[in-house]
């Protein structure tokens, strides 16, 4: 755990809230356990028969890019493969990519560290294939399958460096990717119901049990996962801006609604929801169009 999140404010004595990283740290919590991270490559790669516990190891960096990477989760398979996972938390955004980019760097300048390989000589290291994939915890909508940095920054033109990531959605498939999303987006319901409050972290627990989300995890380790999500805020800005995108999220929620029941066109969205921005109303338009 930081130093950033275990120094605290104390901001309402009866009602303490939950931290605005909170699934980012049962993100990590969860995959430090070996078992969980072997059910992850093997969901990621189910051909890989030879794969055990003792073959994968974690990688992530903490604190070395930003303040704050406790949901980006870095894997060594052996020697030969890199899987980096970051988490894409429900409001989209591409700029992951740029973290991507800055996460793979510091990556292999540890490993040829740790591997004592040098890259001022004149023989050419060895170097393990990386692997780049989001877990996004929102709804695809039209959302891509694959992003990358020359179409997302530079309009597709042929760029001198160049990453891709692929991206995992909500599916109907029974693995622990898909139980983690829906763990996340469990919570987030939670939240608006009972804003960012103990009670949102318990209903969640019970809730995602109740449906066999994560039950093992969540009845093995209960207590922990509570303490994880639980911190009172010291950054009155950072509340602000986590109500805000939870307002922001209802909102859009609310105007896909009205268009689907054709109260409003979507010209008219902005008109009515004056808080969106200009990408919110294209997200929803996406959303609409693949719903009709």
């Amino acid at each position: 755990m930081s130093d950033d999140t275990k120094q605290t404010q104390e901001v309402n004595v009866t009602r303490p809230m939950a931290k605005r990283t909170a699934k980012n740290s049962v993100f990590l919590d969860l995959f430090q356990d070996k078992k969980n991270l072997l059910k992850l490559y093997k969901t990621l790669h189910p051909e890989d028969t030879d794969a055990t516990e003792d073959t994968l190891d974690i990688v992530t960096i903490d604190n070395v890019l930003t303040d704050n990477l406790y949901n980006d989760l870095g894997i060594m398979v052996g020697n030969n493969r890199l899987l980096l996972l970051l988490e894409a938390q429900s409001s989209w955004t591409v700029n992951i990519l740029i973290r991507i980019l800055l996460y793979l760097a510091q990556s292999y300048h540890e490993y040829f560290e740790r591997t004592s390989q040098s890259l001022y000589k004149s023989k050419k290291v060895k170097m393990p294939k990386p692997e780049l994939y989001v877990i996004y915890t929102g709804n695809k909508g039209r959302k891509p399958d694959t992003i990358s940095l020359s179409q997302e920054f530079f309009d597709g033109a042929d760029i001198d460096i160049e990453i891709k990531a692929k991206v995992i959605y909500e599916s109907d498939k029974d693995n622990i990717i898909n139980e983690y999303i829906v763990f996340c987006q469990v919570f987030n319901e939670q939240i608006k119901e009972h804003g960012m409050t103990k009670q949102a972290v318990t209903e969640t627990i019970r809730i995602c049990k109740d449906r066999n989300i994560l039950k093992q995890y969540l009845s093995s380790k209960e207590v922990e996962v509570v303490t994880i999500m639980m911190s009172l805020f010291d950054d009155e800005q950072i509340m602000r801006t986590y109500e805000k995108d939870i307002k922001r999220e209802t909102l859009m929620e609310k105007a896909i609604l009205m268009l689907k029941k054709g109260k409003i066109n979507i010209g008219e969205v902005s008109e009515y929801f004056p808080e969106l921005l200009e990408s919110d109303i294209k997200e929803i338009e996406s959303e609409v169009m693949q719903l009709a």
